[in-house]
């Protein structure tokens, strides 16, 4: 380990328990998006008992400069992201610091992202009062990522990323060992969009069907055939999935109704035929009702694009990893299917998200997005550490 990454590791030793203890206050107090005024406010009281001016964003949120400002037109400044909203799920966890809000739950762990991006932000703070940073960090701590198409937008539009060159974050993965991290070149995630079919038709008695528009028949063969079509009009190597949540048509098994609707989600591993998706989407909806005397209203929510890593950046972090983490702290991640609104500000600077392990070694995987979601605390140092790093090692780009 280089010296100034033993240098790293005391002031992160320093801030352990306090972390522990802030991310388990978050856990305990979480809130869904665009409503995390308590989790803004605990996160800017800490920032300014380290002597720093956070700057509060419209709604929910803060972004907080740390080191050296910038001259006109410079963009040299590094941000290092955290998401801040919680889930509408039940915590089902039976740890200490549950959530002690009914139905909502940091299953997720943005309580994590939260708290490591703060602890990088208290070491960044000492350095900088030391004279050690040479270049300007920001601090962005994001609301409603869990929603589409995702605060990320909001923050953009704030100017978040004015000044800044590249982009960090940590994505908690309960499939990766605490103290190593997972990377990729490329796509790390999907797209995601939300789609919803309604079908309109007179409706009528099943005994008829030859005289009404069969709006349920009419959804089967929506729910069937347009994934198929969608696999023959872009590229397979894409990895297109459309797959339906929800369906609603009917309340009685000798009436044919008048409406029906199917809910789902269309994902896609390439931007490119992300944004070819939604025209052929629609087209392929118009097309299989056709035949069968009903009015098809389409909605497609554009949601968010994939994460894209830029080389240099994943190049970053992964030598930030090693320096700090040990020689053998990263390994290859695969593509999810996944979606993540720091793809946005991918799409303005370059920067990476990593994976970040979560996982007790040997033990259990526990799932994002479920009820009893659990990390091993000891992810809290190493995210602290590899970002923290990280920020040192992009300001010196």
């Amino acid at each position: 380990m280089p010296e100034d990454a033993f240098h790293l590791a005391d002031r992160v030793a320093a801030l352990r328990s306090e972390l522990v203890e802030f991310r388990r206050d978050l856990h305990a107090h979480p809130e869904l998006s665009r409503l995390e005024q308590r989790t803004t406010a605990k996160v800017a009281e800490r920032l300014r008992l380290a002597g720093l001016t956070p700057k509060l964003l419209p709604g929910t949120g803060l972004i907080c400069d740390i080191g050296p400002g910038l001259a006109e037109g410079d963009r040299r400044r590094v941000v290092l992201r955290a998401d801040l909203d919680a889930l509408p799920v039940m915590d089902t966890s039976g740890v200490e610091w549950a959530s002690i809000v009914p139905h909502v739950a940091h299953a997720c762990g943005h309580d994590v992202h939260t708290t490591v991006v703060l602890g990088a932000g208290l070491v960044l703070a000492e350095l900088a009062a030391a004279g050690q940073l040479s270049r300007g960090v920001r601090l962005l701590f994001q609301s409603a990522e869990e929603v589409q198409p995702g605060g990320a937008l909001d923050a953009i539009a704030e100017g978040v990323l004015d000044g800044v060159s590249r982009v960090y974050a940590v994505h908690c993965d309960p499939r990766v060992d605490v103290g190593r991290i997972g990377t990729r070149i490329g796509p790390i995630t999907s797209a995601s969009d939300e789609v919803t079919v309604t079908l309109r038709g007179a409706g009528g008695h099943t005994s008829r069907p030859h005289r009404t528009g069969d709006v349920v028949f009419a959804l089967g063969q929506v729910i069937t055939q347009v994934p198929a079509v969608l696999g023959r009009r872009l590229d397979p190597r894409s990895g297109v999935n459309l797959t339906w949540g929800a369906v609603q048509a009917g309340s009685a098994p000798n009436a044919i109704p008048a409406t029906g609707t199917a809910r789902g989600t269309l994902r896609c591993l390439d931007v490119r035929a992300w944004e070819q998706a939604s025209a052929v989407f629609q087209e392929a909806v118009q097309q299989v009702v056709a035949p069968y005397g009903v009015e098809a209203e389409v909605r497609h929510l554009r949601g968010v694009p994939p994460v894209e890593n830029d080389e240099h950046s994943v190049a970053v972090l992964e030598a930030a990893a090693r320096d700090v983490l040990g020689e053998d702290a990263v390994q290859l991640t695969e593509q999810s299917l996944g979606g993540e609104d720091f793809a946005w500000y991918l799409t303005k600077v370059p920067g990476a998200m990593a994976r970040l392990g979560t996982r007790t070694p040997g033990g259990r995987s526990f799932d994002l997005h479920q009820g009893d979601f659990r990390v091993d605390e000891r992810a809290l140092d190493s995210g602290v550490l590899l970002l923290a790093r990280t920020a040192l090692s992009a300001a010196g780009d």
